[in-house]
């Protein structure tokens, strides 16, 4: 069975001080552990066997497949379906201060000045993997947390468990593995998540923007992740 292992990228001075950048322009590149940790990846990816190469369009992605492509590899494929989530107005400021308007205005609402919601984002990143999968495997997918986020809480979930607007930060340069035939299953499960929680029309789409899950439920909402005793650090979305 053929497999890809999903990475996000190498540490930036932005994502260690949680700072979003959701454009690719900004040349923001890995800082000194970013370069560090690629390096330290040998151990646990079949570098030598990998057959394709995928990454999204900002340079901390490709930087972190150059260096991990360290050994005669073929071309790296640019795909911008793995791109990170458009922020808006947000661009380049604090990660809480987006967190805090996505969680009053909820997952399907595009932020200002963004071409896109962080459900239409994630649905775009999923069609990214689902075409990684037409090429040949063994495969290296570098992107960025929100999508190894969203992977890895799939893995976990419990059944019947609703998609949250906030998931556990992913690690940097830490694959995961998963084998073709259960990842296709994921993209294909995941996305009718996203179908199902589609409003059935306008009204709907305003009305569910506002809405907030009480207690009990498996949508977190924003201060409880972040005020969690259990979790210091801000959620990545």
């Amino acid at each position: 069975m053929t497999t890809t292992y999903i990475l996000r990228h190498g540490q930036t001075d932005f994502s260690k001080q949680y700072l979003v950048n959701g454009d690719p322009a900004r040349a923001i590149r890995l800082n000194d552990e970013g370069v560090r940790s690629c390096g330290q990846s040998w151990s646990v990816l079949p570098l030598h066997s990998v057959l394709t190469w995928l990454a999204s369009e900002f340079p901390r992605a490709q930087q972190s497949a150059f260096l991990l492509m360290s050994v005669p590899a073929p071309e790296l494929i640019v795909d911008a379906r793995l791109n990170e989530l458009d922020y808006g107005r947000f661009e380049g400021g604090p990660f809480l201060e987006y967190g805090s308007w996505l969680d009053r205005h909820g997952g399907s609402q595009r932020p200002p000045a963004a071409r896109e919601s962080q459900r239409e984002g994630i649905r775009r990143m999923l069609t990214g993997v689902q075409a990684a999968l037409e090429h040949p495997g063994p495969r290296v997918l570098v992107c960025h947390g929100l999508l190894v986020s969203v992977l890895l809480w799939h893995r976990d979930r419990s059944r019947d468990e609703a998609m949250p607007l906030f998931f556990p930060e992913a690690s940097c340069v830490d694959p995961l593995v998963v084998d073709d035939e259960a990842l296709g299953d994921w993209i294909v499960t995941l996305l009718a998540d996203l179908d199902a929680e589609e409003p059935q029309d306008p009204d709907a789409r305003g009305k569910a923007a506002e809405m907030r899950i009480e207690g009990g439920s498996a949508v977190a909402t924003f201060e409880a992740v972040v005020h969690s005793p259990e979790k210091k650090d801000p959620p990545h979305a």
